[in-house]
């Protein structure tokens, strides 16, 4: 596959995620024809949403979007995938931590905001930090599910859960009820609604024995926005087979709807190389995986073996390690890369 590079610089910053908009008055308001989302890595989220836009003339610009979380503001980092549903987008933080832990109550968040709000003015974003429940949730669909998972390592386990739970009961905080001595560090980077409203939230850790990665399949997603919050609640958790070459770690970086009813997701490496990874400390094998272009099916009425689902390889990415958001529109793939200081855009 040829791609062409389109680069951009954009608060300083690199990207995550990519959400084609939908809005033509937003579209319209910047003169371009088509566009899309993108979350920048580690600050606030009001601080981090941009938009990389074609415009009439087919040059391609960014342009970094002003936003007010009220309340919120200051207080989330680490917004990974970005959704569309019912006329809103969704930002999912990571519930992950640093790369030597321990997990960080900021990166356990869910924001959303009108794409409409952007073309004019501030943009108002709601966000609802869930203080851990999510985690909970997830940890007790992985728990009930009949896949085999890899096993987190001692250090992963010591520095991201026992780490955490020791500071958050030193600190007499609440949600230390909601996390377990033998939970699992999670790490949301994708996240796709259903047809039916539920939420695919592709980790890129844990994976499965086996190193295939997983999807966490959630309901009740717009609940926690309810002036008196309804909290979500997993439903199961699926591995996608078929996909990662014998011997290799894979997780989800990226996952998007397709016209025909499927889903497109990109898989990699678990953690970036040559930044102090505990994760990869303990699973070394889980860091030189270069990027792959997947599809999949999420049917309803799901029988038989059903926490698999069969996946098909669409392309091989390499050399890139590192694909963070991945969209198909109008026949052609667009994929966003994670680089230093700069947002690289490719377009198939």
């Amino acid at each position: 596959m040829t791609l062409r590079l389109v680069e951009f610089v954009v608060a300083g910053n690199e990207a995550s995620d990519l959400l084609p908009v939908r809005s033509s008055a937003l579209l319209q308001s910047y003169g371009a024809r088509r566009g899309f989302w993108t979350v920048l890595d580690e600050g606030p989220v009001e601080r981090c949403l941009a938009l990389l836009l074609e415009l009439d003339d087919g040059e391609w610009t960014a342009r970094h979007v002003t936003a007010d979380a009220g309340v919120e503001n200051g207080r989330t980092e680490d917004g990974e995938a970005l959704a569309h549903h019912d006329g809103w987008v969704y930002v999912f933080g990571s519930h992950f931590g640093s790369k030597a832990g321990p997990l960080r109550p900021r990166r356990a968040f869910v924001a959303r905001f009108r794409e409409d709000d952007a073309a004019a003015g501030p943009l108002p974003v709601h966000v609802v930090r869930n203080r851990f429940r999510l985690h909970r949730a997830v940890n007790d669909a992985l728990a009930a599910s009949p896949l085999t998972l890899l096993p987190p390592g001692k250090r992963v386990r010591d520095r991201f859960i026992v780490e955490t739970l020791t500071r958050g009961t030193s600190r007499a905080k609440s949600w230390v009820s909601r996390l377990a001595p033998d939970d699992l560090p999670l790490n949301v980077e994708a996240a796709a609604f259903t047809p039916a409203g539920t939420v695919l939230l592709g980790l890129r850790f844990p994976v499965t024995g086996a190193g295939e990665p997983i999807l966490v399949e959630v309901s009740g997603v717009p609940g926690m926005f309810a002036a008196e919050p309804v909290w979500p609640r997993a439903l199961g958790a699926y591995a996608v087979t078929g996909v990662t070459p014998p011997g290799e770690l894979t997780g989800f970086r990226a996952i998007a709807p397709t016209p025909d009813g499927g889903y497109a997701a990109v898989i990699g490496s678990i953690d970036a190389l040559g930044k102090g990874s505990v994760l990869l400390d303990d699973h070394p094998g889980g860091g030189a995986v270069t990027s792959r272009h997947v599809r999949f099916r999420f049917p309803a009425g799901r029988t038989g073996d059903s926490c698999r689902l069969v996946g098909e390889p669409v392309a091989d990415l390499a050399p890139f390690h590192h694909v963070e958001g991945l969209a198909e529109l109008d026949g052609r793939p667009f994929y966003v890369t994670d680089e230093d200081h700069r947002v690289a855009l490719w377009v198939g």
